[in-house]
C-alpha cells in the first residue's frame, strides 16, 4: 500500500472505530464485538507506527501515550466546580426549597422543576475542547484550581477525544429541536467548550482489581472511589488505562443558548459525550422523592456506587438567579441514601462537657466494623435524639456512618432485648460542676453556661495551648490541672503572668523544670494571627477558618469592629459562623480577656506571605516524629506553601508524611491508597 493509499485507510479507520465507541458508549449499541474493535485498533496501530507523521491528537492509538510525568502541573477552572450541600430526608429537601424559594419572586416559584442525576462514587473532572479537540483535564481540586491529569483521562475510552463531525452535530441539534443552538454552533464552530463529569471504576473492576492485589499479596483498595481517583492521579498513563475507567458527562459550559439542565445532557450526548441513562427530568418535589425511592431499591443492581442524587433548579436562568452559597449553588443539593450500615450493642452512654458547655450523649458501642472503619463511640446528639431512638443501655443497634464523619446510631432493635437493658438517665447537672443545665431558645441541646466549671476551663485551657494553637511545649493537662486547683491561673492570659517561684509551689516541680516551664512560655507570647483566632476557641472556627480570618483582617483591632454583614461575605463562613464570631468580639468578658492577653505580653504577628501555588490544594497529614522539625513547624510550612494540614487520614488526603515510630495513620493511608512520602522526599517539595 503506497503512502497516499495508508493515509486514506487511517483516516477511514479513525472514523470508523470512533463510530463504533459513540454506538457503544453513548448509544449503549454494540455492532461490532471487542474482538473485532481491537483488530481495526491494532491495524491502524501499526499503520501509525510505520508512518508515525499521520498520527493526530484525536487518533484512537492516542489514549494512552507520552513519558510518565514527574509531577502535575496546576490549572486554574475558567468557571469554579463547586461541590453540594447534603439533604438526608424529605424534610431537608423540603427546607432546602423554602430556603431557596425565598430568593424568587411567585411567579419565578411556580416555575420550578427539577432534574436529577445519580451522585456518582467517583472523581469529578474538567474536560476543555478546542476546535473539536480534546486540550485540557483537569481534577476538580479545590473548585479554583486542579490537576492537569489529561494524559491520564485520555485513557478512558467513554470520553471522546474529538467531539463529533460538525454536520453529525448540527443535524442532531435540529433533529432534537435545538434550532437557536445550531444557529450558534454553526456560527462560533465550537471554538471552546468545557464539558464536567465524573470519573469512576464499575464495581466489577473494583473486584478483579481487589483480586490481582491479593495474588500478588498486595494490600487491597478500600473503596471504588479512591481507586478511581488514584488512577486519575498515577503519574504514568499506562497505569491509568489497566484500570479501565468509566465516566459520565454532566455539564455543559458554552455560549449556547440553553435554558434548562436537562438540556444540557441531551447536547451532550449530540456532542458524543456518554450520559447516565437514569438521570430523570423531575415535575415537583413529591418526583424527586418516587425517583430518590426509586434509586434506592435497585442501587445494588447499578453496575457502580453511588451514595445519593443530585437534585438541580432544571431552568438554567433560575439556577443562575440564585447564586452560590460558600462552595456549594443554592440550585442543587446532594440528596443522599441512607449510610452504610451495621448492627452492634451499646454498652454504656457517657456525657461530655465541651469547651462551649454543650452536653454531648455518646454511646460506647461494642467495637465494630462500619464502611471499612473499625468504631467503638457513636454520638448521639442530645436528649431528643435518645428519645427518638428510644435507645436503652444494653440495646442493639443499627448503626451508620457517612465518609468520614462520626458514626450514628440510625435505629434500636427492641425485638433483640433481654429484659436487663438500662433506661438513659439525662442529667439534669453538669456533671462536673454539678451547675443546672439550661436550653437555650431555639436550642435542643442543653449546656452548663456556668463560666466557672472546671470541665469547660480545662477544655478551654488544653485548646488554648495545643500545638495548632500557642503550642506551648511541657503544658499538658495534668500540669495545667494542679495549676487551676492551685489558684496560680483562672484563664489562659495568668499562664503568661506565672513566675518560676509560682511553679516551685507545685509539688515535684525543681528549679530547673520550672525555669524551662517558664522560659517555654516566653518563647511563645509572640503567635501568628491564625494562631491567635484559633486559640481563642470561638464557636464554630477550625484552623481553617482562623486562617481565613486571619488573611481576610489585618489585625485583631480590624477583626474586632467588623460588621456581620461583612462576616458573612467571607467564603466558607456561613450566617451561623458569622453570627458566633460577631457574638465573640462584642461579649465584654472576652474583650477583657483579649486585654488581658496583650497586657500579659502576647504580641500577634502578620501573616506570613505565602509562596503561590507551591502547595496549594494538596493536604498532608503527618505521622511519627520529624528529625528536622517538630510537627507544628511541618504544618507552619505546609500552610505557608498554600497547603493544608491535617489530622485525619481521608480520602481527601493526598501524602502522609512519615516520621519516626508512626502511628495507625500509616495503616489507614496504605489502606486508602495514599501517597507516603519520607522526611526527605517531604522536606524536598518545600524546596
Amino acid at each position: 500500500m503506497d503512502k497516499e493509499k495508508t493515509l486514506k485507510r487511517i483516516k477511514k479507520l479513525r472514523t470508523v472505530i470512533n463510530n463504533y465507541r459513540y454506538l457503544y458508549h453513548v448509544l449503549d449499541k454494540q455492532v461490532i464485538s471487542d474482538a473485532a474493535s481491537d483488530s481495526l485498533k491494532k491495524e491502524l496501530f501499526d499503520l501509525e507506527t510505520k508512518y508515525p507523521e499521520f498520527i493526530t491528537p484525536d487518533s484512537p492509538t492516542q489514549r494512552v501515550g507520552g513519558k510518565a510525568l514527574g509531577k502535575f502541573k496546576k490549572v486554574e477552572h475558567a468557571f469554579p466546580m463547586l461541590s453540594f450541600n447534603d439533604a438526608f430526608s424529605k424534610k431537608d429537601m423540603e427546607d432546602w426549597l423554602l430556603r431557596i424559594s425565598k430568593f424568587l419572586t411567585p411567579q419565578e416559584r411556580e416555575k420550578i422543576d427539577f432534574f436529577c442525576e445519580l451522585k456518582i462514587d467517583g472523581l469529578a473532572i474538567e474536560l476543555v475542547y478546542k476546535n473539536g479537540l480534546f486540550n485540557l483535564g483537569a481534577t476538580r481540586g479545590n473548585g479554583k484550581i486542579g490537576e492537569n491529569v489529561t494524559q491520564n483521562l485520555k485513557t478512558i475510552e467513554a470520553m471522546p477525544l474529538k467531539i463529533r463531525d460538525k454536520e453529525d452535530i448540527l443535524v442532531g441539534l435540529k433533529k432534537e429541536g435545538f434550532k437557536e443552538a445550531a444557529v450558534s454552533f454553526g456560527k462560533e464552530d465550537f471554538k471552546e467548550i468545557i464539558v464536567r463529569g465524573e470519573a469512576f471504576i464499575s464495581k466489577k473492576e473494583f473486584e478483579a482489581i481487589n483480586k490481582e492485589q491479593k495474588r500478588a499479596n498486595l494490600s487491597t483498595y478500600a473503596n471504588p472511589r479512591n481507586l478511581a481517583a488514584g488512577s486519575v492521579r498515577q503519574l504514568d498513563p499506562k497505569i491509568t488505562a489497566g484500570r479501565k475507567l468509566d465516566s459520565f458527562a454532566y455539564d455543559l459550559i458554552s455560549d449556547l443558548k440553553i435554558e434548562t439542565h436537562e438540556q444540557k445532557h441531551r447536547i451532550l450526548k449530540i456532542l458524543g459525550f456518554k450520559i447516565n441513562i437514569f438521570n430523570k427530568h423531575c415535575k415537583n418535589l413529591e418526583a424527586v422523592f418516587n425517583f430518590h425511592k426509586k434509586v434506592q431499591e435497585i442501587r445494588d443492581k447499578i453496575p457502580y456506587e453511588i451514595d445519593g442524587i443530585v437534585v438541580i433548579i432544571n431552568s438554567n436562568k433560575l439556577f443562575d438567579k440564585l447564586g452560590v452559597v460558600g462552595k456549594a449553588p443554592r440550585g442543587a443539593i446532594a440528596f443522599k441514601l441512607p449510610l452504610k450500615e451495621t448492627t452492634t450493642i451499646v454498652e454504656k452512654v457517657s456525657f461530655q462537657v465541651g469547651r462551649t458547655g454543650a452536653i454531648t450523649p455518646v454511646a460506647n458501642l461494642k467495637p465494630v466494623e462500619v464502611g471499612g472503619v473499625m468504631v467503638s463511640r457513636a454520638t448521639l446528639h442530645n436528649e431528643d435524639e435518645i428519645k427518638r431512638l428510644g435507645l436503652k443501655i444494653g440495646d442493639t443497634v443499627v448503626v451508620g456512618r457517612a465518609g468520614d464523619v462520626i458514626p450514628d446510631i440510625l435505629k434500636v432493635l427492641p425485638d433483640l432485648r433481654t429484659g436487663k437493658e438500662k433506661e438513659v438517665i439525662f442529667p439534669k447537672y453538669c456533671p462536673v460542676c454539678k451547675t443546672k443545665l439550661e436550653k437555650r431558645e431555639n436550642e435542643v441541646v442543653w449546656r452548663c453556661l456556668n463560666r466557672d466549671c472546671l470541665a469547660k476551663k480545662r477544655r478551654f485551657f488544653y485548646h488554648f495551648v495545643s500545638r495548632a494553637a500557642f503550642d506551648i511545649s511541657g503544658l499538658g493537662p495534668k500540669i495545667i490541672n494542679r495549676l487551676i486547683e492551685g489558684g496560680l491561673i483562672s484563664d489562659p492570659a495568668d499562664i503568661f503572668t506565672l513566675k518560676e517561684t509560682d511553679i516551685l509551689s507545685l509539688e515535684r516541680f525543681g528549679e530547673k523544670s520550672a525555669k524551662n516551664l517558664i522560659e517555654s512560655i516566653k518563647q511563645k507570647k509572640e503567635i501568628n494571627f491564625a494562631r491567635f483566632i484559633f486559640a481563642l476557641g470561638i464557636k464554630g472556627v477550625g484552623e481553617e477558618t482562623a486562617r481565613d480570618l486571619a488573611i481576610n483582617f489585618k489585625n485583631l483591632e480590624t477583626l474586632k469592629k467588623e460588621q456581620l454583614k461583612n462576616l458573612e461575605k467571607i467564603q466558607d463562613v456561613g450566617p451561623i459562623m458569622a453570627r458566633s464570631i460577631y457574638n465573640y468580639f462584642y461579649d465584654k468578658k472576652n474583650l477583657y480577656f483579649l486585654g488581658k492577653l496583650l497586657r500579659a505580653g502576647v504580641k500577634i504577628q502578620k501573616e506570613k506571605t505565602q509562596h503561590q501555588g507551591k502547595l496549594k490544594n494538596i493536604t498532608f497529614v503527618l505521622t511519627g516524629n520529624l528529625k528536622s522539625m517538630s510537627r507544628e513547624e511541618a504544618k507552619e510550612k505546609i500552610r505557608e506553601f498554600n497547603g493544608e494540614a491535617s489530622e485525619i487520614v481521608s480520602k481527601k488526603t493526598n501524602y502522609l508524611v512519615l516520621g519516626l515510630n508512626p502511628g495507625l495513620k500509616l495503616e489507614k493511608a496504605e489502606k486508602l491508597g495514599v501517597k507516603i512520602l519520607s522526611e526527605e522526599e517531604f522536606l524536598n517539595l518545600l524546596k
